[in-house]
């Protein structure tokens, strides 16, 4: 089946060559890191994770969103999830793999990352964490290679793959809860002390990961002639509204918390976020834009015809995605190490190698989505002309 990725249109090696200059650029930049140390970075003493871990953490829920197209075809037999199944399935293995990119350029020294594996230490988050971010990445391997072979072949899967299929949809949701209890263990950062913060986490990750799905499945559309289905594209649309929905409002409950308490500790994120704080106002813009994509997009969702129009949908499917990554990313962040303990804020802002380096990481996660949808479709496109050959016979 690999063969499939090696043939293509004159614009789909001019993706590939896109993805991979930016690969390229994003290797300098780290050969860079490696070289001078992550003083590069807009990281500090008070700010010890930034843009990379901003990024990881959005992308664990891109991919354990997977399961929302997983679950109703598998385990409820739902048919017209038949063709976007594959999707949500590839996407969860760049996911993961960008995940673990982000670590490993992270830590500054990418051996260290072998000492979780060396030392286990089971009362550790981070190992927890590890376990299930690669246990997750096999199983989707495993589980949407097999799949996916076994149409090549014209037949069914094989039936030992069922308990591995169940066991990634029961696995998918943990991928992100163990993400979540990172953050909202420390119990030095307000922001990130809150029993709420994994159904945040998972609210966000049920809507920013669908919405991206439907992106890709509109786009290969247009340029691939690959039909999902209206009917699997609109019940989508309507998990991505329902889930964004939860989503804000699960954040509008931490401002009430916050500010109707007074506890000053609760406030002071927020108010920097979206007001600025002791002269200090960096992510103001950013966070109302984020906001602001959500407000648009919970419109375009609720109201049925924009639901139901691809132009609208896509519109607001992008608001969503780019709505969570901010949240959830640079927003989480920069929220939760300001203040500081010592009731200072430090400012945090990317800088250019940091952001060739994200950029580079985002790059091959595109670059290997590309290639195992180049598969997908090529698979599935073989498998319908035979079904037609054997029609008309």
């Amino acid at each position: 089946m690999i063969e499939k990725a090696l043939r293509g249109s004159a614009k789909y090696w001019l993706w590939v060559c896109f993805l991979l200059s930016w690969v390229l650029i994003g290797f300098i930049c780290y050969l860079y890191q490696l070289k001078v140390g992550l003083g590069i970075t807009g990281m500090s003493r008070d700010v010890s994770w930034g843009f990379y871990i901003a990024n990881f953490t959005f992308l664990v829920g891109v991919a354990a969103s997977a399961v929302m197209v997983v679950l109703p075809y598998y385990w409820h037999n739902y048919k017209e999830f038949g063709k976007i199944t594959i999707l949500g399935e590839f996407l969860a293995v760049a996911s993961v793999a960008m995940c673990v990119l982000f670590i490993l350029v992270d830590l500054g020294q990418p051996m260290r990352v072998f000492n979780v594996l060396r030392y286990p230490t089971l009362n550790s988050i981070m190992f927890y964490d590890v376990v299930v971010l690669n246990g997750y990445l096999l199983l989707n391997l495993l589980c949407g290679w097999t799949v996916l072979h076994a149409e090549y072949k014209g037949t069914k899967y094989p039936s030992w793959l069922k308990p591995f299929i169940y066991l990634a949809i029961v696995w998918a949701p943990s991928i992100h809860i163990v993400t979540a209890f990172l953050y909202q263990g420390l119990p030095g950062r307000h922001f990130w002390l809150t029993a709420i913060m994994a159904p945040r986490f998972l609210a966000s990750a049920f809507s920013s990961g669908p919405a991206l799905i439907i992106i890709l499945a509109l786009l290969l559309k247009k340029v691939a002639n690959f039909d999902a289905g209206k009917k699997a594209i609109e019940t989508l649309s309507k998990i991505v509204t329902y889930a964004f929905i939860v989503n804000v409002l699960f954040f509008l409950f931490e401002v009430f918390t916050a500010f109707y308490s007074g506890i000053p500790g609760h406030k002071a994120p927020i108010q920097y976020l979206f007001a600025g704080l002791h002269g200090h106002a960096e992510w103001v813009p950013t966070m109302w834009l984020s906001y602001i994509l959500a407000a648009i997009a919970i419109i375009l969702l609720v109201v049925p015809s924009t639901r139901k129009n691809e132009t609208t949908l896509a519109i607001a499917c992008i608001a969503v995605f780019l709505s969570c990554w901010i949240d959830k990313g640079i927003g989480l962040i920069t929220g939760g190490y300001t203040p500081t303990p010592f009731e200072t804020i430090t400012p945090y802002r990317p800088t250019l190698p940091e952001i060739g380096i994200t950029l580079g990481v985002w790059a091959v996660g595109f670059l290997i989505l590309t290639i195992l949808y180049k598969i997908a479709l090529g698979v599935k496109e073989s498998h319908e002309l035979v079904v037609k050959m054997k029609e008309e016979v």
